[in-house]
């Protein structure tokens, strides 16, 4: 089924690197490799892969400012791969707009499972939605061209998602004026993910703050010890 996906690997120990690409490879993915974050940001802007797997502890630019700046201009989805392995470290990949969290040392069949779990969950969210554009006055979101377009100043603006963000806005666009749970959420949208409340909270973070950029401020709304909904313009 994925066969021919293209995976970027952005790792500058090359035991681990060549690894990651054998199994890859097995299972029957087209790869490509980077040593530096440089490289990454720009074979990502050539290449266009279908997914990234991302070493945190990269030499000049480490991983933290290569997800940064991706998110900034592409929706590529992103496996973080690091030997930081503490809370704060896998939320910070998170808030930064990652898609999933591996610890080293791994197991790399493991790696290659949670590859194809992101690809399944990513390529699926946009094959499944409707053509018909989704609108509110401020707001229009095109579910099969992966786009979003903002109108709350003067000129129309459309912030970089990621998949994850794009597939909650779609679906409290869907449900405009329904309190969704963060379980409802997590089936609807990381059915593949770690079904923890802060995970969706930290992408809900995330995308408000792509929108308040936007100039559009209260979406999504947060209801206290209920869930969200897709709020009003403030």
């Amino acid at each position: 089924m994925y066969k021919n996906n293209l995976i970027l690997v952005v790792e500058d120990e090359d035991e681990i690197a060549n690894i990651l690409l054998s199994y890859l490879q097995r299972a029957g993915m087209k790869t490509l490799r980077a040593r530096t974050g440089e490289e990454a940001i720009s074979l990502n802007r050539l290449n266009k892969p279908d997914l990234m797997l991302l070493d945190i502890q990269l030499p000049v630019c480490d991983g933290w400012s290569v997800l940064t700046t991706l998110r900034q201009e592409s929706p590529v989805p992103v496996i973080m791969v690091s030997a930081l392995d503490q809370d704060v470290d896998k939320l910070m990949g998170l808030r930064l707009g990652a898609d999933d969290y591996v610890i080293k040392p791994f197991n790399p069949s493991e790696v290659v499972a949670r590859v194809e779990a992101v690809l399944r969950r990513t390529q699926a969210s946009v094959q499944q939605l409707s053509d018909a554009p989704l609108r509110t006055p401020f707001i229009t979101v095109y579910p099969n061209d992966f786009y979003v377009e903002v109108t709350a100043g003067e000129e129309a603006i459309s912030p970089v998602l990621t998949t994850t963000e794009f597939k909650l806005l779609t679906y409290l666009m869907r449900h405009p004026r329904k309190v969704c749970c963060r379980e409802e959420l997590l089936n609807a949208c990381l059915p593949e993910g770690d079904a923890l409340d802060r995970t969706v909270d930290s992408h809900m973070s995330k995308l408000r703050k792509k929108l308040e950029l936007a100039g559009l401020f209260g979406v999504p709304e947060s209801i206290r010890g209920m869930g969200y909904r897709l709020g009003e313009k403030r």
